[in-house]
């Protein structure tokens, strides 16, 4: 009966590691394919021509790539500025204030994060549609697609930067806050030399993948346009190349390149949280 169980163990150990082994391959392989693709020297994104690096040469000569590429870093980095503002002010008021239907509150905070993207998408542009834009109307203003952008990253973004801010805050060490009050402080003054220096890593980390998120991101800002508009980001320069007859391997050299973006602030992000907790 031993050897039995340490054979049935082992066959479904090997069974496990088989099981990871192909879901990694099945999430990953075509991100590879898409990587080795954007080094091909055919004029068609889906055909292999050898290697060459004529798709990026291409991709920097396109005259559209630098104004998307300046659209995304400067919605991005706006957005993100905003969002760390207000989503580390959310996180010290839920951890150190006592607010009224807080329950409520909190969930509202962490809807975004939950809904499908394409929903939240959908529910901006008719927010912007039938409330914000009427409303500007009136007022002799116009909401152009810029802001609305904004608006859209902004939001789905504070609770990113909200959750990370707030976890570090739970294991903040209170003691040290008290001592700055037995020393004499202010609430001002423990608060910008005492909470805010300790959790500086955790509101740069949750910069990082708010920064993140609105460099990627599609729907929102896809539909904070109304798809009609001549703003394009850069995923939205990626979606009017798709939309060609022929594909151009520029669109896989981008892609690569944003994913190689990706990776880099989200791995910088995770660092800074590691960190952190072992702070």
């Amino acid at each position: 009966m031993g050897r039995l169980r340490r054979w049935a163990d082992r066959i479904i150990e090997s069974l496990l590691v088989l099981d990871t082994l192909l879901v990694y391959i099945f999430l990953y392989l075509p991100i590879g394919v898409l990587v080795l693709y954007s080094f091909s020297a055919s004029r068609y994104a889906l055909v292999w021509g050898g290697f060459s690096l004529d798709p990026y040469r291409r991709l920097f000569a396109d005259p559209e790539i630098a104004p998307a590429l300046l659209n995304s870093v400067v919605v991005a980095a706006v957005s993100t500025a905003i969002a760390t503002i207000l989503g580390t002010l959310l996180a010290l008021a839920f951890e150190r204030a006592r607010l009224r239907l807080q329950g409520s509150v909190e969930a509202l905070v962490y809807l975004p994060i939950v809904i499908p993207e394409i929903v939240m998408a959908v529910g901006l542009l008719l927010f912007f549609a039938q409330v914000l834009r009427p409303f500007f109307s009136a007022l002799g203003l116009t909401l152009g697609p810029m802001p609305a952008v904004l608006l859209g990253h902004v939001t789905f973004s504070i609770s990113y930067v909200m959750v990370v801010v707030r976890a570090r805050l739970r294991d903040l060490d209170r003691s040290l806050e008290e001592a700055a009050f037995d020393l004499g402080a202010t609430s001002w003054q423990v608060l910008r030399r005492v909470t805010l220096p300790l959790l500086a890593p955790a509101i740069l980390s949750g910069a990082l993948l708010a920064f993140t998120l609105s460099l990627d991101d599609f729907y929102v800002t896809y539909f904070s346009t109304t798809g009609g508009s001549g703003f394009k980001t850069l995923p939205l320069y990626l979606y009017a190349l798709q939309g060609r007859a022929a594909i151009p391997p520029q669109m896989n050299a981008l892609a690569t390149l944003m994913l190689l973006a990706s990776v880099t602030l989200i791995a910088l992000a995770l660092l800074i949280q590691r960190r952190t907790r072992r702070a």
